[in-house]
């Protein structure tokens, strides 16, 4: 569970000892007193913090404070089950009711629910609506409602449910409890269009700083997926590492290659069975594989606090999803790295997903439309933040509507000075419009770049195009990379595509402005460069012993073996981090370093000071 930063107002005697005595922090970051407030007070609230920001320590408090049962309302099965069992290490009574859990286990959550044994519940949209749940609540006498993951409900959402829909509902049955949304991705419109559908009274309306600085941003043109997700993964040796893919064959195809090349990976999709996608999110979260390869169209709903990669191989449906799953790297707060392998390919495949989905859906046609103009705004958005060659962190801040503080970020690839210009960009843009111009129009982005590396194919000799005067010209190139610079092109709209399953690469009027000398061209060039430090990441490591480190590391995957439980949830990192920077020699010392609380000391102290002082712990 993140740790809270500094925070400008004193709490509430009740709330500070709440928090110290349950979580071992002694403020709160930005926002989650204004939260937690607004939640004692009875009063209905919109919360929009970045992942990683606190989000759930705002609705897991308050029930604490007033000991009441409140509800939590989340779309992810295996989002409920890692905050419930993370709550549970702390001593808190939290459960879940889903439809991965037997009937016996159900049946008794519910004999706790009418017991008053439950602080906090967390349930599905469709299993509070028509399992009859309602009317347990109703007796129990719920007064709050937390829905997470609230842009779920909006068509303008990065991620719409229809299931969301039915939540309104709530305020119907339970007129005086107060609901809070809560999400980490929601522009100004999806923010009006959740108070709309939830029909939220007045509400307080919090909206946190997106900018994550402990993120260090990279987009790096694809050149050769597997290649370079070997190199970036090297970085980050038995850390924690998301990758994500468009398709499920890209998953399970990049994931056996990892496995062959020795790293502890595994594939996480839809299409996987339900038993086979807990085998590897369990494994993932004990700390016994390093590497989940998932499909960027599945909810991970992984809530692992230290994961030190993300990588994206393919391009994000949308700004949104793209901060919601780089979101998931430095929940801790501690630097880490998300990589985008950029091509714009995977424009055309996201263009052609989002019209297919909407023509699958059960949604009217008006709806359809709305959902396609939806889709295609993101997904454009998303793919000119890739193709800019401007500081990430100010670019992601204005989307959401904020403005970036300061002129360089020094945690992105073009802050850092990692981004290169090729050399003659102009004259190569020529060239390859020239040849496309010289296939006459009818050829798409392969067969142009294979007649400009002078390559001898079939289709080449039939078509007589090694006879053309651009024949050869880029030979120098490789295939991946001649397709990159064309894809460029395509991206800043100095060419065109045709529509449909077969695309044809096109001139347009810049096209004849670049070939006339009439208009510069800048591509970056796709080449390796090897990634600066941040000065976040200098700082976290700083006065840590890191041989300490990995000791308490090995001590917390055998403890939460033992336990069956993620190894996070015993201590996250940064908690580690600061053992092993503060040595503490004795309880009270231990109980000053952050994120040990008085549970944890009472169940770990004894073992923990034994490994900093090299006696049996470890």
């Amino acid at each position: 569970m993140p740790s809270p930063a500094d925070a400008t107002e004193p709490l509430p005697d009740v709330v500070a000892d709440v928090l110290s005595r349950w979580w071992g922090f002694d403020r709160l970051r930005p926002l989650q007193a204004e939260a937690i407030a607004a939640a004692l007070a009875g009063r209905d609230s919109l919360v929009v913090m970045p992942t990683g920001g606190g989000k759930s320590l705002c609705y897991q408090l308050p029930p604490l404070v007033g000991d009441t049962t409140d509800v939590v309302i989340s779309p992810l099965v295996a989002l409920m089950k890692d905050q419930v069992d993370a709550l549970e290490a702390i001593g808190y009574p939290a459960a879940a009711l889903h439809g991965g859990m037997s009937q016996e286990e159900r049946a008794g959550v519910r004999d706790r629910l009418a017991a008053g044994e439950v602080r906090l519940l967390f349930a599905a949209p469709e299993r509070l609506v028509n399992s009859g749940l309602l009317d347990l609540l109703a007796r129990v006498g719920v007064k709050r409602f937390a829905v997470d993951e609230a842009h779920c409900i909006s068509h303008w959402g990065h991620d719409f449910r229809p299931e969301y829909r039915q939540l309104a509902m709530i305020r119907e049955r339970f007129p005086s409890a107060s609901l809070h949304a809560f999400t980490a991705t929601a522009t100004p419109r999806v923010r009006d269009d959740i108070v709309r559908q939830l029909n939220l009274r007045d509400p307080v309306t919090l909206v946190g700083t997106f900018d994550r600085p402990n993120l260090v941003y990279r987009v790096v043109p694809r050149t050769d997926r597997i290649a370079q997700t070997l190199a970036i993964l090297g970085r980050h040796k038995g850390e924690a590492s998301i990758v994500y893919c468009i398709s499920r064959k890209e998953t399970e195809r990049l994931a056996e290659r990892l496995a062959a090349e020795g790293l502890l990976a595994k594939p996480y999709h839809a299409g996987l069975t339900a038993t086979e996608r807990h085998r590897t999110q369990e494994a993932f979260t004990r700390e016994t594989i390093d590497v989940v390869v998932a499909t960027v169209a599945f909810g991970m709903g992984i809530d692992r606090s230290d994961v030190r990669l993300v990588l994206h191989t393919s391009l994000p449906k949308s700004l949104e999803a793209y901060q919601q799953e780089t979101g998931r790297a430095g929940r801790d707060s501690l630097a880490a790295e998300c990589v985008l392998l950029y091509s714009s390919a995977d424009v055309f495949s996201w263009e052609s997903l989002v019209r297919k989905s909407a023509a699958e859906s059960e949604l009217d046609p008006e709806e359809q439309e709305e959902v396609i103009a939806s889709g295609l705004e993101h997904l454009h958005a998303m793919r000119r933040y890739a193709q800019a060659a401007r500081c990430r962190h100010a670019a992601l801040s204005e989307y959401f509507g904020q403005p970036y503080p300061g002129n360089a970020c020094g945690a992105c690839d073009v802050c850092l000075g990692e981004t290169g210009s090729l050399p003659d960009a102009t004259v190569t843009a020529q060239k390859i419009i020239s040849c496309v111009a010289r296939v006459q129009e009818r050829f798409g982005v392969r067969h142009v770049c294979e007649v400009l590396r002078g390559a001898k194919t079939d289709a080449i000799q039939r078509y007589r195009h090694d006879q053309l005067s651009t024949y050869g010209l880029l030979a120098a190139f490789d295939q991946r990379t001649a397709e990159n610079l064309v894809h460029q092109l395509l991206d800043q709209e100095l060419l065109a595509r045709t529509a449909g399953d077969r695309p044809v690469v096109v001139l347009n009027d810049r096209s004849w402005e670049v070939l006339r000398g009439a208009r510069e061209v800048v591509l970056l060039e796709p080449r390796a460069t090897k990634a600066k430090p941040s000065k976040a990441d200098a700082d976290d490591w700083q006065g840590v012993d890191r041989d300490l480190f990995e000791r308490l590391r090995r001590w917390r995957r055998r403890v939460a073996e033992s336990r069956g439980k993620p190894a996070w949830t015993i201590l996250d990192d940064k908690a580690l981090r600061a053992v092993a920077r503060e040595r503490p020699d004795s309880p009270a010392a231990l109980l000053r370093c952050k994120g040990i609380g008085e549970k944890r000391l009472a169940d770990f102290g004894g073992d923990i000071l034994d490994i900093v002082t090299g006696g049996r712990g470890e």
